[in-house]
């Protein structure tokens, strides 16, 4: 086989700077997490210089299904869409129909006239004051511009997103309303706060290109870079090779996940409520790691260019102003401090070793609520993407961290 869905191989492990047996470990530990019920199946797939490293398939895509876990199953790959919601605003970007510092509503005029949150009164109802400004479209990119999401329960805001039910919105125009009701959590670029920002922008560019969201991502993204098995919903020549998703059961076990956070999961095989920006894609490893060579290529795969390089560049710079990530906030979902950002759609690796870690400077990433994670390495050349389905936990989040930590310690050869 000289390829995989389209990627080169490498010749071996060794041609590609790294240890064999390391990556054996790494493997045997995946193999070993799903052997013990930790998650159902994964699929765990590293590139180097634009070629696969290592793609290997563990456990079942199904629990109660014979079949294995394929190297085509598709997942539910949740947040990881936000990165994709950011390409498709910096195509539109580079066109001209908008700016960074344009005012959100300009576009999404829903919000004009939004409050922030100044406190609770004495009967728990919110108090609100005036915005200074509308937030930025750079900070709508940036998660900068005070909006909730709904997805916890850490503050007044989230509430009232909760009790709008503002993750269950029928629409894109219908998100934008309800979001719109709920004051913002801070002023516009003062903190950094998990939110319904991708979303937002999915009608940005649905009202900028004139297209479905859908639609869009379909003709100048997936299409142009071969990423045959990604969109809303899965067609009926694929629904077969869809992953099921499973929750912590509470006794040490797996049991099938209702519910993603506090919303509903849906059945991947019907049209979704709306093609949300924010989480609602469907894709495989392959396909995902297409999207993330491009981003390491900086804008370009197989001679077809999305983005020009100095977007891309663009949107690896870090977007937090430097006064907020010089302070603590225990409601972020991430801990930013001037060693670790997060630009336009990814976080970033400002500073390694200050974070002590051993990915290199300019590391993008991200992952998504059903556990599925990629990372982007420019100092190292590696591009690695990680699929398992179980609802982000702790349990979740160790495969991530240890994913990093036998890549790394596999490499023999970190020059480029």
């Amino acid at each position: 086989m000289a390829d995989v869905a389209g990627l080169p191989l490498a010749p071996d492990a060794a041609a590609a700077g790294f240890d064999a047996g390391r990556l054996d470990d790494m493997a045997a530990w995946m193999a070993n997490m799903a052997a013990t019920g930790q998650v159902a199946g994964a699929s765990t797939l590293l590139m180097r210089r634009g070629q696969v490293v290592d793609f290997r398939t563990f456990g079942k895509a199904r629990l109660g299904d014979a079949a294995p876990l394929a190297a085509d199953t598709l997942f539910r790959i949740y947040s990881m869409t936000k990165p994709v919601t950011a390409v498709a605003m910096m195509i539109l970007f580079e066109e001209g129909r908008w700016r960074l510092d344009d005012p959100i509503t300009k576009f999404l005029p829903e919000f004009d006239g939004q409050k922030v949150f100044s406190g609770l009164d004495a009967d728990g109802g919110l108090q609100v004051e005036d915005a200074a400004r509308p937030p930025t479209l750079r900070e709508l990119m940036s998660h900068t511009a005070g909006l909730g999401y709904g997805l916890f329960d850490n503050h007044p805001v989230e509430t009232a997103y909760r009790e709008r039910a503002v993750m269950t919105a029928t629409s894109l125009e219908d998100l934008a309303r309800r979001a719109a009701g709920v004051p913002l959590m801070f002023q516009p670029g003062t903190d950094w706060f998990y939110s319904v920002a991708a979303g937002l922008q999915g009608l940005v560019v649905e009202r900028l290109s004139g297209q479905s969201f859908g639609a869009f991502l379909q003709s100048r993204i997936f299409e142009p870079l071969g990423m045959a098995d990604t969109g809303f919903q899965t067609r009926p020549d694929n629904a077969h090779r869809l992953a099921g998703i499973y929750a912590d059961d509470g006794r040490g076990g797996l049991e099938p996940a209702t519910h993603i956070f506090n919303v509903p999961i849906h059945d991947a095989a019907a049209p979704p409520p709306f093609e949300d920006g924010g989480g609602g894609l469907v894709s495989s490893a392959t396909d995902y790691a297409r999207f993330a060579q491009m981003i390491l290529n900086r804008g370009e795969l197989d001679g077809v260019r999305i983005l020009a390089p100095e977007t891309v560049e663009l949107m690896a710079t870090n977007a937090i102003p430097e006064a907020v990530l010089a302070r603590t906030n225990p409601l972020r979902l991430l801990p930013f401090s001037p060693a670790f950002g997060f630009g336009l759609g990814f976080s970033i690796v400002r500073d390694p070793e200050a974070l002590g870690v051993c990915e290199g400077r300019g590391t993008l990433s991200w992952g998504g609520g059903g556990g599925t994670w990629f990372w982007i390495d420019p100092t190292h050349d590696i591009v690695a993407v990680g699929m398992i389905q179980r609802i982000a936990d702790p349990v979740s989040d160790v495969f991530r961290k240890t994913a990093r930590t036998f890549v790394y310690r596999a490499l023999t050869h970190p020059e480029r």
